[in-house]
């Protein structure tokens, strides 16, 4: 009866071992040990970026629309962005319908001007030529005056002195008359000065408006490739986009021959990036490919991240390359160069665990637990200033189950830990601490 049990049990105890030493196996290969690093160390600052043309001309929409009280420009037609065009070819067009209403009233103004100059020419050609039949009555009227006092000479002396007397008066209409006829001119030529101007300002006016129409037909002034701008809203100008009257940009030309990268660093970084310094550019659209780039500029003011609440800092990176093959808008990975420092000793950012978030250190290979002492950092790795000298492997991550014990403390770090950290000190080591590399226990500091 007991050798009826003995082999199912048997088997059921190797597989619970079987199980038992294939986790513990599994657990350990997990773990992954990593060689310390000594050597040249760069310290970085590493961004997203969107290329961008150094240099770019503006295609401009109408510009004399609100000469004409033309407030409302809106797209009606446009090429694909990244269009390349010669100078002269079409770009984009702007619906004319307010515009023909402009210039249909312009019409009937001209229109208006024209009968109303046409009309004051001919009333003032009447009036001069009536006043001129006028002044010819009355130099004849004069005449006749002038031979009656003359045949009145042997007539008695009153006869004589009233033929005198109608004769002076017919002289002195005829002089008043002629300069009548002298202001009447200067009246008629400032009238048909008036109307003149009034005639040459709609016909300008017609013309100008006229001529308008082909501003309302954009077209490409220099060789280059079209790329539309952001609207007010911030999106890009479309058919249907309602462009300003005022700074009526539609597109740039961006001169492909000089590139920058436009990027945005956070408030935390951006103390340790200034012009001048080195970038590694990488392309999302060409992963091959590396380019070199400078810092040109640094914003001073930061602005508001649309992602996130952190602030963030525009950051303007020259492109040293020419190449073909890049365009505006592509993305880009910019690796800032803060500084390069030699023969240092630095771990994986993984490999560095913290005690009570105040006690750096890392795992041995062997498992024991060291602290370190931190310095720069870049966006994968950190230097370690003290606990390693470059020969050792430590865990890359935590190991299962050694989340706790015994922490070997720095002696140099004893005082220079901050007021707070004492207590876990204290909690990290007992009543003691051991000596990095000896084993044996540090003496109670009481600055520690």
């Amino acid at each position: 009866m007991k050798k009826r049990y003995i082999l199912p049990a048997s088997i059921l105890i190797l597989l619970v071992a079987v199980l038992y030493f294939s986790q513990s196996k599994g657990s350990e290969e997990n773990d992954i040990i990593v060689n310390v690093s000594k050597g040249k160390f760069v310290v970085d600052v590493t961004t997203t970026g969107e290329l961008s043309a150094l240099r770019s001309v503006r295609i401009l929409g109408p510009t004399r629309a609100q000469n004409y009280r033309i407030y409302n420009l809106k797209i009606e037609s446009l090429v694909d962005e990244g269009t390349v065009v010669k100078k002269g070819d079409f770009v984009a067009s702007i619906d004319k319908s307010e515009l023909h209403t402009r210039l249909s009233d312009a019409a009937n103004n001209l229109e208006k001007a024209q009968s109303q100059y046409e009309q004051t020419r001919l009333d003032t050609a009447i009036n001069l030529r009536a006043e001129r039949e006028k002044i010819i009555n009355l130099r004849y009227a004069l005449q006749e005056k002038q031979l009656v006092l003359d045949q009145s000479q042997f007539e008695p002396p009153a006869t004589v002195k009233q033929n005198q007397i109608a004769m002076e008066k017919a002289q002195r209409e005829l002089d008043q008359t002629v300069e009548n006829y002298q202001l009447k001119i200067q009246q008629s030529v400032a009238k048909m000065q008036e109307v003149g101007a009034t005639l040459r300002k709609e016909q300008s006016d017609y013309n100008s408006m006229k001529s308008l129409l082909e501003d309302f037909n954009i077209l490409a002034p220099q060789d280059g490739m079209v790329i539309y701008t952001k609207n007010w809203d911030g999106n890009k100008i479309a058919a249907g986009s309602q462009i300003g009257a005022w700074n009526p940009v539609v597109a740039t030309l961006p001169d492909l021959t000089q590139m920058m990268s436009v990027t945005y660093v956070n408030e935390v970084d951006i103390r340790r990036v200034a012009p001048g310094q080195k970038v590694k550019i990488g392309l999302d659209a060409y992963p091959d490919k590396e380019l070199s780039g400078e810092v040109m500029k640094v914003a001073n003011i930061g602005q508001q991240n649309p992602n996130s609440d952190a602030k963030v800092f525009e950051v303007t990176i020259n492109v040293n390359e020419r190449d073909p093959s890049l365009r505006p808008s592509m993305t880009t990975s910019n690796n800032i160069v803060v500084s390069e420092l030699d023969s240092v000793v630095f771990v994986p950012l993984e490999a560095i665990h913290s005690r009570n978030d105040s006690i750096q250190y890392v795992i041995l290979s062997d498992g024991t637990k060291q602290e370190v002492e931190m310095g720069l950092s870049n966006a994968n790795e950190a230097i370690i200033k003290q606990g390693l000298s470059g020969t050792e492997k430590v865990y890359l991550s935590l190991p299962a189950n050694m989340d706790e014990g015994e922490i070997k403390l720095l002696e140099s770090l004893n005082g220079k830990r901050n007021q707070g950290e004492k207590n876990e000190v204290a909690e990290v080591t007992g009543s003691s601490a051991t000596q990095p590399g000896s084993g044996k226990p540090l003496a109670n500091n009481p600055n520690q």
